[in-house]
């Protein structure tokens, strides 16, 4: 199981990613006051592990990430996939490409982060995440077809 260590939202574009406790994830669109969510889109939410932010000498928030992680192998996660983070679920839709803007962070970084961006999520069912809330992966049936109390 991993955890969430740190928490981002951009509030407007091309404007460096502000820190937050606590997040408020939304349904089909990402979280609530970040210029990036956009409903619909299998790209509402970007996490990154904290490790590979590490290794490479980026501090949290750098790479415009939404979560960064710790303890949890984002790269082994197949699309479709969910993950339960706090109160919200999010699913698994493609790792993240990396784009030229990280070699503006510094030059090669890109081909760095070939295979290492992290992934994208869209989110399933909203609800508030907080920095060290648990984020683990969650059966498909489980969160999707599970039926309510009661029902045959």
């Amino acid at each position: 199981m991993g955890e969430v260590a740190r928490l981002f939202v951009a509030a407007a574009r091309r404007t460096p990613m502000q820190e937050r406790i606590e997040a408020h994830a939304i349904a089909n669109r990402g979280f609530e006051g970040c210029v990036h969510g956009r409903p619909g889109s299998r790209r509402q939410v970007l996490l990154i592990e904290g490790e590979t932010l590490r290794e490479l000498g980026l501090r949290p928030g750098m790479v415009r990430e939404n979560i960064t992680t710790e303890r949890i192998r984002l790269a082994e996660l197949a699309s479709g996939r969910l993950l339960r983070v706090g109160e919200a679920v999010l699913e698994v839709t493609v790792p993240c490409e990396p784009c030229m803007h990280l070699d503006a962070i510094r030059p090669g970084l890109k081909d760095e982060m070939q295979g290492r961006r992290g992934i994208m999520c869209r989110i399933i069912e909203g609800g508030l995440i907080r920095r060290g809330d648990a984020l683990e992966v969650i059966e498909l049936v489980s969160a999707r077809n599970k039926k309510p109390k009661g029902e045959a």
